[in-house]
């Protein structure tokens, strides 16, 4: 199954129009609730060891709250992106490019350099 982004954004204009939510669905508290969502995510995984959350692809008590979260988070980043005018293809692709120069792949060697992600 393949995301359509434009497509789903245009849904969850409608899903929020027909919900007369507009006037609350500013960047600001978009990217509020996304942090709040990201969180609800990451309380997922507090107290779990590193080896416990690796395996939580295998075990349906937690694959489906892991899943609404997952969603919760990406449907407020596309909202945000949308509100804020952000064309998300564009804008991965620049952070791809520029991540490649700042972190080329000779330099890592494989290992987390100072703990940095993307």
């Amino acid at each position: 199954m393949s995301l359509d982004v434009d497509a789903l954004q245009a849904r969850l204009r409608a899903f929020a129009a027909e919900r007369q939510w507009q006037p609350f669905h500013t960047p600001k508290n978009l990217a509020m609730a996304l942090m709040v969502e990201a969180a609800e995510l990451t309380e997922i995984f507090q107290w779990m060891t590193p080896e416990q959350s690796l395996a939580v692809r295998d075990d349906p008590a937690l694959t489906e709250p892991i899943a609404d979260e997952v969603a919760d988070v990406l449907l407020y980043l596309l909202q945000l992106a949308d509100h804020a005018g952000v064309d998300l293809a564009q804008a991965v692709e620049n952070k791809l490019r520029k991540n490649a120069v700042k972190h080329p792949a000779p330099c890592v060697g494989g290992a987390a350099v100072g703990g940095r992600g993307i």
